[in-house]
């Protein structure tokens, strides 16, 4: 038990400190840039994670106020219905204009295509006999 805790412990400490540099901006990062804290990390399992976690991130609120959590939350992705998104309804709406094009074309051949059977049907087309021969 007490030699799996030998393995498990840093294991667990190295994950935490991995993620951790992960999720943190590239501007709290301290000494270093973040992409070469992930391999220090990585690559010095047990003293890797204990430098960053010592000196590898500021730990202070930064200058404005800002925190990390801020940080994330405010550059986050907003996602809205599809019933609320104005780009999403345009596109709609174009999609629909097309199709209602597509559609009158449709029609019109159509209307094309009968009047030429009514026509060849009323009078005589080409290789058909007169009509009472």
């Amino acid at each position: 038990m007490l030699r799996a805790l030998i393995y498990l412990l840093p294991l667990a400490l190295t994950i935490y400190a991995f993620i951790d540099c992960l999720n943190t901006p590239e501007d709290e990062a301290k000494h270093l840039p973040k992409i070469a804290w992930v391999f220090i990390i990585l690559l010095f399992w047990i003293v890797g994670p204990i430098v960053w976690l010592a000196a590898g991130k500021m730990r202070e609120v930064p200058a404005g106020g800002r925190t990390p959590s801020e940080w994330h939350r405010n550059h986050r992705q907003r996602w809205v219905a599809p019933d609320d998104n104005p780009d999403f309804l345009k596109s709609l709406k174009d999609e629909n204009a097309k199709d209602e094009a597509v559609l009158k074309d449709w029609e019109a051949d159509l209307r094309r295509r009968e009047d030429e059977l009514r026509r060849r049907e009323g009078g005589t087309g080409p290789g058909e006999p007169a009509p009472g021969t």
